[in-house]
């Protein structure tokens, strides 16, 4: 399968906001079961969503987890990142490193495949191993309720996802700590030097 260019809309540069470990809280896609919480709003663990093999999946059982949360897309120029993210799988996941992929077709068409179809993609041409997600919408008047929660996140954490491959990063209390925007490859040094802070921490 060819891979269509894409043109990233937005800056490419990656930002991200250092949270203290202190204070953080312990369609037919399924509602989410809670949204953040009073607490801290940045949390966005409490919501159940469909897995691409049709099975429902509680993001709390990521919980002591360190999370990167990707919108993908099987066409896009930014597609051959799903070998940087399994590899970054490979690496961290003994440490506590799980990536999350969450396909949506809202950036130019780059995903109009069927959940079986972006499964079956991702595995032959990537042999990824890590959890992917039904397919949602990540923006506009349809977006699922786990990509409104972030996009109104405060800056530089929040707004909408910029293209396919936008990267939230959630720490081990299930908080949202930093954001890279899609031509940030998932093994810049920049990522890995947040991940590697966040995975030192005590899970």
């Amino acid at each position: 399968m060819s891979l269509m260019t894409c043109t990233v809309a937005l800056g490419v540069a990656a930002s991200f906001l250092a949270i203290g470990a202190a204070g953080h809280p312990g369609h037919d896609h399924a509602e989410p079961t809670a949204g953040g919480s009073e607490e801290n709003p940045a949390y966005v663990l409490g919501y159940t969503m469909t897995g691409i093999d049709g099975e429902e999946v509680e993001l709390a059982r990521f919980e002591g987890k360190v999370l990167m949360i990707v919108n993908t897309a099987s066409r896009c120029g930014l597609t051959p990142q799903y070998e940087a993210l399994q590899a970054m799988q490979d690496e961290h996941g003994d440490d506590g490193l799980v990536v999350l992929g969450f396909p949506a077709n809202n950036f130019g068409g780059q995903e109009p495949g069927t959940d079986e179809q972006i499964a079956a993609f991702c595995t032959e041409r990537f042999d990824v191993t890590f959890p992917m997600f039904s397919k949602i919408s990540v923006k506009g008047d349809d977006a699922h309720p786990l990509f409104v929660q972030l996009a109104e996140l405060p800056e530089p954490l929040g707004g909408e996802p910029a293209w396919n491959f936008t990267k939230f990063i959630v720490d081990r209390s299930g908080v949202v700590v930093a954001r890279f925007e899609p031509r940030t490859r998932p093994d810049a040094d920049e990522v890995k030097a947040v991940l590697a802070g966040l995975l030192e921490a005590d899970g």
